[in-house]
């Protein structure tokens, strides 16, 4: 089992010429069905066509001979752009409440969720 769990071992590197197109009207029959999909006949025969086409994209990718690239879990350097927290002067209790739409003897007052 490949590690994407598409069931071929992605270490034997089959040819996308070689791969069998597994994306038959059966199968989006199937898919559609559990997605809750309702699509008409032209549609199932068009997802198939488009389906296939992204298998043989994996294909392609899996042909690749990608044993000395380093994962990459981001194409480019994520930096936390969040400043310090640096306890500071918060509003008094007065003026929140004052500021507050409603509020009452025990805090703002918000209105029901759900």
């Amino acid at each position: 089992m490949s590690a994407l769990g598409l069931g071929h071992d992605v270490t034997s590197r089959p040819s996308p010429a070689t791969m069998p197109r597994v994306i038959d009207e059966t199968v989006v029959r199937h898919v559609a069905r559990l997605a809750r999909l309702g699509l008409s006949d032209d549609e199932i025969q068009s997802m198939g066509r488009e389906l296939s086409v992204i298998l043989d994209h994996v294909a392609q990718i899996q042909a690749l001979d990608l044993d000395d690239v380093p994962i990459t879990t981001h194409v480019v350097t994520i930096e936390n752009v969040m400043r310090d927290d640096i306890p500071g002067e918060s509003l008094s209790r007065e003026l929140a409440m004052r500021e507050a739409p409603e509020s009452d003897a025990s805090g703002i007052a918000v209105g029901k969720i759900g």
